[in-house]
């Protein structure tokens, strides 16, 4: 159960990206982190250009796009390795759809406590022990 955010910034508009970004981030939550795309939320936002500085000038006025990706995790289902894989492909992935990036664009892993985090009322660390009885 990840909730994804991503953040975007482009030199210019392109809201059609929003579908494209929120596909390979479910993606590759799937194929690098073993996360079940059915019970994956991800939130797009562009971002106003004129507002996302980076050492203090902006991404857009050299041609740049820039993004930043918190994906939410339960703590201990993931080894460093995934973890990598998934920060280095959600790097490449994102610089395919929104073309040359910024290097600092970043990307979270945040692996939150199990029982401070989950959905439909119940924590991740309650539904694995309504599924485990015993």
């Amino acid at each position: 159960m990840p909730m994804i955010t991503v953040r975007y910034v482009t030199p210019e508009p392109r809201p059609e990206l929003r579908r494209e970004i929120a596909g390979l981030a479910s993606r590759l939550a799937a194929e690098r982190l073993g996360k079940d795309s059915g019970v994956t939320a991800v939130l797009v936002e562009a971002a106003d250009p004129d507002g996302w500085f980076i050492a203090g000038r902006l991404p857009a006025e050299a041609g740049l796009s820039a993004f930043w990706l918190d994906i939410k995790i339960t703590a201990g289902t993931n080894v460093k390795g995934e973890t990598a894989g998934f920060v280095q492909a959600a790097f490449e992935g994102m610089e395919r759809l929104l073309g040359p990036l910024h290097e600092e664009s970043y990307v979270l892993v945040h692996a939150v406590d199990g029982d401070a985090y989950g959905y439909g009322g119940r924590t991740q660390n309650g539904r694995w022990a309504a599924a485990h009885p015993g």
